[in-house]
């Protein structure tokens, strides 16, 4: 048996990426995309038909440019998430743009936009998650999101506050990124690796899920960002996990066992102490925490140049159309 045959004995595997031949060869459950790894995947020729039907999509939109261009990139996202949906017998993920991050009001329209372009493809809505960043805007939006039966997966999750936050607000799933904690706490050592007993990413995901199943909450963990299959080891038994191709084919390769190292009776068992997250709370726990307040900042502005390139790629290739 492989790592990877074991690991799906123990947790929901998702394939973290935007490449439809990817996903096909590891047969994961769900998928998860992003800005960053659907521009990625778009420039590829293989997809070209998947970015020349949204390019006709936005020149038949109505409107000035701007929501040309707008609609354009909706109907992209939404263009590989109904691909993906083929392969997959679960879910795909599909993000809101960037510069929503901090607007509650512009988040609940665009997922109820995206949603809206599901269906009309013929996907049910509960076979799509709606990602949204972990702020407190953002969480807000998706509260009120899953109140219409439009299921959310908040992600750039770092912090113990978000989490408590997400579950209190009833969200589906979140994604608390193991990779990107990890890189800050090796940078703050000076670059030093940390021993796999300590990382703290994966510390992090633990303790979240731990906290989740002893109080009951029913939102899922699907630990995210990995950068080793050792990380993806120690996380065994978690909800779900997304991982990236490369790591899958690791996985693939090597024989082995993995145990379960997460589980609802150990949870159970944990000394976490129950908390309320109100506004004022959140903000404060949040921003004394410094690893996630720098990484939530910086994967709000990656994820927001992502989608420009990817914008600016589209626009060039609309152009190439028009002049044709």
């Amino acid at each position: 048996m492989t790592l990877l045959e074991s690991l799906k004995r123990h947790t929901t595997v998702v394939a973290d990426t935007g490449d439809i031949d990817a996903i096909n060869k590891y047969k994961p459950q769900d998928a998860t995309t992003n800005p960053s790894l659907i521009y990625q995947a778009a420039r590829k020729p293989e997809y070209a038909g998947l970015l020349d039907d949204a390019i006709q999509y936005a020149f038949r939109s109505p409107g000035e440019r701007a929501a040309q261009r707008e609609a354009g990139m909706d109907k992209l996202m939404v263009n590989f998430g109904c691909a993906i949906l083929k392969i997959v017998p679960g879910r795909v993920s599909t993000e809101v743009d960037a510069t929503l991050s901090f607007d509650t009001e512009g988040t609940v329209r665009k997922a109820q936009r995206l949603i809206g372009l599901y269906e009309t493809a013929g996907i049910a809505r509960q076979r799509v998650l709606i990602k949204i960043a972990s702020t407190w805007e953002g969480i807000r939006a998706a509260e009120r999101l899953e109140r219409e039966g439009i299921h959310c997966n908040l992600t750039l999750l770092f912090s113990f506050a978000q989490a408590v936050a997400c579950a209190e607000a009833g969200v589906t799933l979140i994604s608390p990124f193991v990779g990107r904690i990890y890189d800050w706490y090796r940078k703050e050592r000076g670059g030093e690796d940390i021993p796999p007993d300590k990382d703290p990413g994966v510390s992090s995901v633990t303790r979240i899920y731990n906290y989740f199943k002893k109080f009951g909450y029913s939102t899922q963990v699907m630990g995210a960002s990995f950068r080793t299959v050792e990380q993806i080891i120690r996380l065994a038994g978690c909800d779900l996990l997304t991982i990236s191709p490369d790591l899958l084919q690791q996985m693939e390769t090597v024989q082995g066992e993995v145990k379960r190292c997460l589980s609802v009776e150990t949870a159970r068992s944990s000394e976490e102490s129950q908390v309320h997250m109100d506004e004022k709370t959140f903000r404060w726990l949040h921003n004394e925490d410094a690893m996630a307040s720098e990484k939530l900042s910086e994967g709000i502005r990656k994820f927001n140049a992502d989608t420009r390139k990817l914008e600016e790629f589209a626009r060039t290739k609309a152009d190439a159309m028009l002049a044709a």
